[in-house]
């Protein structure tokens, strides 16, 4: 874990943040979305997000709202959220609306977490490549905050749930500096995140799969731009 003084600093730098939306009015809620979308099973993994909501108000001083969000892209509600959360097993497609809206939700800030359910992946790229076709999905260096903020993954993404032998990969799209992106390929950490005992994943899979989420939301809502 990094060190008490790190955590401290970023924790700090997240409730100003957080104060100041509250004060302005316009800052999006310390809260979660499943992304609700046509040609898959968006509803995958129906206990992954209230079980990283908990750990996440367990484990840091943030105050997470309890309860999921779930939007489409066309909702005007997306914009109260700083973290959007995807996952399934099969095809996902965007219109052009939506297309938009994305590139416009990541744009402004918000931060797109996609989890592959096993199945998932070429629809996938496909479709963030028309969202953003000059930023190629690359990589996270294993040097990226994303990996130490709270919790240290030195080796990156842990491979969570066993489907056909890859290895683990986070990928990413960066707008900047600033990672907008983040792609669990081969990990699923979604699957980790569920009730344990729903899948034959031991325990401290379920734990890594929890801490890499807590690091990714404390990513997200700590890396946003200046309004």
């Amino acid at each position: 874990m990094r060190t008490v003084r790190a955590y401290a600093a970023s924790l700090a730098a997240l409730v100003a943040l957080a104060t100041l939306g509250a004060a302005r009015n316009d800052g999006p809620r310390l809260a979660i979305a499943r992304l609700q979308y046509e040609g898959g099973d968006w509803y995958a993994n129906p206990s992954s997000l209230p079980n990283l909501i908990e750990a996440i108000n367990e484990r840091t001083s943030l105050r997470v709202d309890k309860t999921e969000g779930r939007v489409t892209l066309l909702d005007d509600r997306i914009w109260d959220f700083a973290f959007l959360h995807v996952t399934g097993h099969g095809d996902i497609r965007f219109s052009d609306a939506e297309v938009d809206r994305l590139r416009q939700y990541l744009l402004r800030g918000g931060f797109l977490h996609v989890s592959d359910n096993y199945g998932l992946d070429a629809n996938f790229r496909r479709e963030i490549a028309r969202v953003f076709p000059d930023r190629p999905l690359v990589d996270v260096p294993l040097t990226h905050p994303i990996y130490h903020l709270v919790y240290d993954f030195p080796n990156g993404v842990p491979k969570i749930h066993e489907h056909d032998g890859k290895p683990a990969r986070g990928l990413g799209v960066f707008i900047g500096d600033r990672l907008a992106v983040y792609y669990d390929f081969s990990s699923d950490l979604g699957n980790g995140w569920e009730d344990t005992g729903t899948y034959n994943d031991p325990p401290e899979l379920h734990e890594a799969a929890l801490r890499m989420g807590v690091n990714l939301f404390v990513y997200a809502v700590t890396s946003r731009p200046a309004a």
